[in-house]
């Protein structure tokens, strides 16, 4: 078992944070995942999905450019993704985190390890058709972040969410055409996928 002792609870010097994150394409379970073992072990959830939404809204600057990537249907660049994910971060410095989908790129990768000493980085394999079918079927409300599953956790109402009754979308890398793996020459081990 895993025991993570937070700084205001120190024992003497045997006080450690712990740092991890986990991996895998869209589709691979790991929001489910991550927040069971964040609630199990006491880390802090950070989700860069659900921060990278928030920073839209929240007119950050960061987030305003990434809209503009997003608006006109292009990836948005590392540099945003590392300007909205590593603040958040740093208000955590005190903290032992769970980093869920960050990062997602080698440049992402480079960053986050120039700054940060990873205790763990779970790496979810999920064979390509599970994902496609998972993909297929999964929707979502943007507002929220609220994940449906028409297969086993379909909404009440087709295409409408449960508890606003707004209509559920498919964002465009959660369609099992998104689904691109790129094997890092480099490192044989590290996939990425778009």
């Amino acid at each position: 078992m895993l025991n993570i002792v937070q700084p205001n609870e120190s024992k003497g010097d045997m006080a450690k944070l712990f740092r991890a994150a986990i991996l895998g394409p869209p589709g691979s379970g790991k929001g489910t995942i991550s927040k069971r073992i964040a609630q199990s072990f006491g880390l802090q959830y950070v989700s860069s999905g659900d921060h990278l939404r928030q920073g839209i809204p929240a007119n950050t600057e960061a987030g305003l450019q990434m809209k503009t990537y997003i608006e006109r249907g292009l990836s948005v660049p590392d540099h945003v993704v590392t300007g909205l994910v590593l603040p958040k971060l740093e208000q955590l410095s005190s903290h032992s985190w769970l980093l869920d989908g960050f990062p997602r790129t080698l440049t992402q990768a480079q960053v986050l390890n120039s700054l940060y000493q990873l205790d763990l980085v779970i790496s979810l394999n999920i064979p390509y058709e599970t994902l496609k079918d998972r993909l297929s079927d999964r929707w979502i409300h943007p507002a929220s972040g609220r994940v449906y599953n028409m297969s086993f956790n379909p909404p009440r109402v087709q295409g409408k969410d449960d508890i606003t009754g707004e209509p559920l979308i498919q964002h465009d890398d959660d369609k099992p055409e998104a689904l691109i793996f790129v094997q890092d020459t480099r490192n044989p081990s590290f996939v990425f996928w778009n």
